[in-house]
């Protein structure tokens, strides 16, 4: 007989798969590692899972404690269910204009939801700065401050890293995804340059973030626009970020992440959310920029459900300038290719 160790034993070892549309279209291999089919149903699931067994064995978590995050959601939703299995209760501060989708998940899997305005990380009043508060002054808790706390990004070199070159066989050259905390980037990153310092390395930014200004000019001055994508664009370097190992950075607007969401929903099947379409709009872009033959892997963090109320209203894409449209990957192509040979990317808009 074979089976997991519970609910955290099913964590990770998602499969890779290969975009087959965006592959034949650029005469590269363009992969996607699947960590929608985590338990949890998102790539947060090992943040989570590494976080809490990090504060076990530091003993900053005890039997019958209580686990405090601030949270866009889904590592709030990882963090709860691996709390459920290990026996600790959940707290989750969120930013109320997050998707209700995920609202509502959380309050259903057990976890205790306290909703807040959304603030810059500097306020008081920030989501996270408030989720520690609350760990601070409870009795046996603990804050997994996911941005911070590294063992988030290490849980990724330690599994996600080796997975990826495993299932590449070590013939990727180039890996790209965007930046919440920084744990995915950074931990695969490491991992993959610490294989081969052939691999190149690629943030996938959203307008209104400003990674892209940090990794490409190391500063924050461009960090205009805005995005409706939820749990990624990041405008400090995080502890997470600081331990990445980046080469280069494209920036995404929100109609290329449709496009991109629904040339994958009619072409490969797939039902995916915000910031899949970031990751592999970049993954696009780097294989444009580098030309065919490259290996090319990038992350589907989780599925569209979480934002169904959104990306499939048409008033909510309509007030948004982001009304559906049939928009072929030859068109894409097209627009980005036209792009990559702007002589100014700080000024593209769409």
């Amino acid at each position: 007989m074979t089976a997991t160790n519970g609910f955290c034993g099913t964590i990770g070892n998602t499969p890779l798969i290969r975009l087959d549309s965006l592959s034949n279209a650029t005469g590269c291999e363009i992969l996607g590692k699947a960590e929608f089919l985590n338990p949890g149903g998102s790539v947060k699931d090992r943040a989570a899972l590494g976080m809490i067994e990090d504060a076990e064995k530091r003993g900053l978590l005890k039997p019958g404690g209580t686990i405090v995050e601030g949270t866009a959601g889904n590592t709030g939703i990882g963090l709860t269910l691996v709390g459920n299995a290990k026996g600790y209760k959940t707290i989750i501060v969120i930013p109320n204009d997050q998707s209700p989708e995920k609202v509502e998940l959380l309050r259903a899997i057990g976890a205790e939801v306290r909703p807040v305005p959304p603030a810059p990380y500097k306020e008081p009043h920030n989501y996270n700065r408030i989720a520690a508060q609350v760990a601070d002054e409870m009795g046996n808790a603990f804050w997994a401050n996911q941005f911070d706390n590294t063992a988030n990004s290490q849980f990724h070199y330690d599994t996600t890293g080796p997975e990826i070159w495993n299932q590449t066989g070590g013939r990727i050259t180039a890996f790209v995804t965007a930046v919440g905390t920084g744990g995915t980037l950074a931990g695969v990153s490491r991992y993959l340059k610490d294989q081969s310092e052939s691999v190149s390395t690629y943030c996938a930014d959203p307008y209104g973030a400003a990674m892209w200004s940090w990794f490409k000019y190391g500063h924050f001055d461009f960090d205009d626009g805005d995005s409706i994508a939820e749990g990624i664009g990041q405008g400090r370097v995080t502890e997470n970020v600081d331990c990445a190992r980046v080469d280069d950075a494209f920036r995404v607007t929100d109609r290329q992440m449709m496009a991109t969401l629904n040339i994958l929903l009619k072409e490969e099947g797939l039902l995916l959310g915000p910031s899949s379409g970031v990751n592999v709009c970049g993954a696009l872009k780097v294989a444009l920029s580098g030309g065919p033959g490259q290996t090319i892997v990038t992350i589907l963090c989780d599925g569209a459900q979480r934002y169904s109320s959104r990306l499939f209203n048409p008033e909510w894409l309509a007030e948004n300038d982001l009304k559906p449209e049939d928009q072929s990957l030859e068109v894409l192509v097209a627009q980005l290719n036209e792009e990559k040979n702007e002589p100014n990317e700080k000024s593209s808009s769409d």
